[in-house]
């Protein structure tokens, strides 16, 4: 025990020092559990990524609302539910274990993305609502996923990992839209039910996986050392040295790269541009892809040579530069432009998102983990919410305004990230 806790104050003096000194995690890693972690976190974004580009149909189909609350209400509950539940999952997986976390997660999944299939044939809209909320609460585990790629990898391959799960985001995010589009090919139609039961069959598909694949990630000595599951602990990431610049960090992209996700559509179909429903789906599928692709050909190989805070600051300058190219764009309603800003964005995002997790990571001891990333995870709900919910009155207002806004955010987080971490190394 003494041997333990030297080692978590020698985390506390170095955060880019991994807790423990052992390592044996990194043999543990082993290639099925990792596919298993991945489908986790490509099901959230698959869930995420399908309805995205459907609510417009959705709210002809359920609603009357001719306000558009509900249907801002609909899309924000399954990040709300996000926000709750990510620090309770990950406290409760520093507790019990990452393995029985992450496969209530999925069990959850594939009964809620099966009811959103028949609340489709049902064409209720208070089933829909419970549907998402029940899926949002289920894939909440994201943080836990993260908190199993840091006790499966050593302190060089922590950022690797991490990246692991960008590029999840990204496959998740390609597929959902694709799967939109092939439920509503004319853009017209009413959504069938298969939309929801493919989701819930690929999340069957990586329960299975886990259930035979997925070894327990958590070690016996930080299972006793961790507190009881109780209310106190939501605190604890705040209090952790470093902690909170690295938090405030990860509130800023998000909400940045959440107003220009919802945005997007409003910009390229009828206040800027005209694009078709297909295009629409293809664009955000390209979002999705074009970040995996970055993700894991350029910023996997990257971490070998370059550290987290130089990769975040290389993405904070690559948004900053992709936000003010946007404003160009739009100003000169030049469509290649924005395409072009728009892959500066995206690059800029793959950069900077497995960067500030595995900064939160290192930050962390071993045994506050979950909990740790939990209220990362936690923090990118709100400001996703908190995005979307802002950048459609400013695009009203002014269409600069929400890629001006932006770009001063990320400026701004880059030199907070420099002057708060200097002194750390």
């Amino acid at each position: 025990m003494a041997d333990d806790a030297s080692i978590r104050n020698k985390a506390k003096d170095n955060p880019y020092q991994s807790p423990s000194s052992n390592p044996e995690p990194e043999s543990n890693a082993k290639t099925g559990s990792l596919l298993v972690i991945f489908l986790v976190v490509m099901i959230d974004l698959l869930g995420f990524g399908m309805v995205l580009p459907l609510l417009p149909i959705y709210a002809k189909q359920f609603t009357l609302d001719e306000s558009g609350w509900q249907l801002g209400l609909l899309m924000a509950s399954f990040s709300a539910m996000q926000f709750l539940f990510a620090p309770i999952w990950g406290m409760l997986s520093d507790r019990i274990g990452r393995r029985p976390v992450l496969m209530f997660g999925l069990f959850g999944s594939v009964v809620f993305y099966t009811l959103f299939g028949l609340a489709t044939i049902w064409q209720s809209l208070p089933w829909i609502f419970a549907c998402r909320i029940g899926a949002g609460i289920c894939g909440a585990t994201i943080s836990t996923a993260q908190a199993y790629i840091a006790d499966t990898t050593s302190d060089a391959g922590r950022s690797r990992g991490m990246a692991l799960v960008g590029m999840a985001f990204g496959v998740g995010f390609t597929f959902g839209p694709l799967l939109g589009y092939f439920a509503v090919p004319d853009g017209q139609s009413a959504p069938g039910p298969w939309l929801g039961w493919l989701a819930a069959i690929l999340s069957a598909v990586a329960l299975i996986m886990a259930a035979f694949l997925l070894p327990e990630s958590l070690r016996p000595s930080s299972r006793s050392a961790a507190d009881r599951f109780k209310l106190s602990n939501f605190g604890v990431a705040w209090k952790l040295a470093g902690v909170p610049a690295i938090l405030g960090l990860i509130f800023m992209v998000v909400f940045s790269f959440a107003g220009f996700e919802t945005t997007l559509t409003l910009v390229l179909k009828g206040e800027l541009f005209d694009f078709e429903w297909r295009d629409l789906c293809l664009t955000m599928a390209l979002i999705g892809f074009s970040s995996a692709i970055i993700q894991g050909a350029v910023v996997r190989p990257l971490y070998k040579r370059v550290s987290d805070k130089q990769m975040a600051l290389i993405g904070s300058g690559l948004e900053v530069i992709g936000f003010l190219a946007m404003t160009w764009a739009v100003s000169a309603q030049s469509l290649p432009g924005f395409f072009a800003a728009l892959m500066i964005v995206v690059a800029g995002f793959a950069f900077i998102q497995p960067s500030v997790h595995s900064l939160l990571s290192r930050m962390a001891p071993d045994d506050r983990q979950g909990a740790v990333l939990g209220t990362g995870q936690s923090v990118n709900a709100l400001a996703r919410i908190m995005g979307s919910a802002l950048a459609i009155p400013l695009l009203k207002w002014n269409l600069l305004a929400p890629y001006v806004l932006a770009a001063g955010l990320l400026a701004l987080a880059g030199v907070f990230l420099q002057r708060s971490l200097r002194s750390r190394g």
